[in-house]
């Protein structure tokens, strides 16, 4: 799965994390693994423009999301074959996102992980314009956000384990490293 990030918002954040998020959520719902993705960070100038341009709403927003191929039923990049799909474009816009963090209470990094979760469903179709539709979406951003937190955390807490085993095998001699030779 290639997924390309650029980060144009003059927002230092952990674009790496975010790539993480949106593979995860991706690979949770089965799309092939030769899908594309790309995401895109930017001001709060050009995400109103975009706002605006394509939504016809003023000001900015926290994401859009703009497909690349219609999901038919014989190249949605979920079919059980596995075929090349350009998924398309998730624009986040950071300086949007701090307010919303900060009263959700969560760091912007959160806020950036649930937005790109957000952005990658909407890119495979799922919407929140009526009640079910919005119900059935949120369910499961929340519960991709929920497992991708896990899988965070256990992947924390293994190379914590795995540092502290290398330090107590290094200070027993056990690391595997030749000793040094006595002069």
């Amino acid at each position: 799965m290639s997924i390309e990030i650029a980060n144009e918002s003059g927002v230092n954040v952990d674009e790496v994390s975010i790539v993480s998020a949106a593979r995860f959520a991706l690979d949770q719902l089965d799309v092939s693994p030769l899908a594309e993705l790309s995401v895109l960070l930017v001001t709060l100038d050009v995400m109103e423009e975009l706002h605006e341009r394509w939504m016809d709403l003023p000001g900015p927003t926290d994401v859009m999301a703009f497909p690349m191929d219609e999901l038919e039923s014989t190249r949605r990049p979920d079919a059980a074959e596995a075929s090349p799909a350009l998924l398309g474009d998730i624009v986040l816009c950071p300086a949007f996102a701090k307010e919303q963090a900060r009263s959700a209470g969560h760091s912007l990094l959160e806020e950036l992980h649930l937005l790109t979760v957000h952005g990658v469903l909407h890119l495979l179709g799922y919407d929140h314009a009526e009640p079910a539709e919005e119900q059935e979406m949120f369910a499961l951003q929340k519960r991709i956000l929920t497992d991708f937190r896990a899988a965070v955390a256990q992947a924390q807490r293994r190379d914590a384990q795995r540092d502290n085993d290398e330090r107590l095998l290094g200070a027993a001699g056990l690391d595997g490293r030749p000793e040094p030779e006595s002069p």
